[in-house]
């Protein structure tokens, strides 16, 4: 039985860590709401494409207009059954907004399912709830998480209800631990051949 996700997200998002998601827990079955303090379901986000080719930092593009499917004044925690984090720039000012906080908190106190990827550890961290455990975010973010009491692990890392990954491209092994940990069946290095 599919589960109800909840997805944070904001202009300036990272396209790949929204659509990915998103479009990734919707197609196995689960319900994924997506909301933005201060817009409206069938509202729409923009999105930013964020490229690695060596340089000392990310190559930021233009990405897609995200069409949002909730209200963020409307959700009420309780109603879900995990939460999903995106990275990109939006966390750097979603951690402003109370709401944001507040609903970050509750999935902590009941120990629900978490997965955040890249600079959306910067909204954990804002929302007290990282103290003691081992996480990965974006290395740019590092000391801030540190700050926020956590201990660093490069690489994916799940620790209790929290999954977290650097970036889109670990993508494969992130949503796998977040499917997982909701109770999908997950089988790595199987090919299922078509009928001949």
């Amino acid at each position: 039985m599919g589960k109800h996700i909840l997805m944070i997200v904001g202009d300036f998002g990272e396209d790949y860590e929204i659509m990915v998601p998103f479009q990734t827990l919707e197609a196995v079955g689960h319900s994924v709401d997506a909301v933005c303090p201060e817009k409206e379901s069938g509202d729409t986000v923009k999105t930013a494409i964020h490229d690695f080719r060596g340089d000392q930092t990310y190559l930021e593009e233009r990405g897609h207009d995200f069409v949002l499917n909730a209200t963020m004044d409307e959700v009420d925690p309780t109603e879900y059954d995990a939460l999903v984090v995106p990275g990109g720039r939006a966390p750097e000012y979603l951690r402003t907004y109370d709401e944001v906080l507040e609903t970050v908190r509750h999935f902590f106190e009941t120990d629900k399912p978490v997965a955040s990827l890249c600079h959306g550890p910067q909204i954990l961290a804002a929302a007290g709830v990282l103290d003691g455990y081992e996480m990965t975010a974006y290395p740019a973010v590092r000391a801030e998480v540190e700050a926020a009491g956590c201990s660093w692990v490069d690489g994916v890392v799940r620790d209790g209800n929290l999954v977290t990954g650097q970036a889109w491209p670990d993508h494969p092994e992130w949503l796998a631990e977040f499917m997982t940990l909701l109770g999908d069946e997950i089988s790595h290095g199987e090919q299922i051949a078509a009928d001949d």
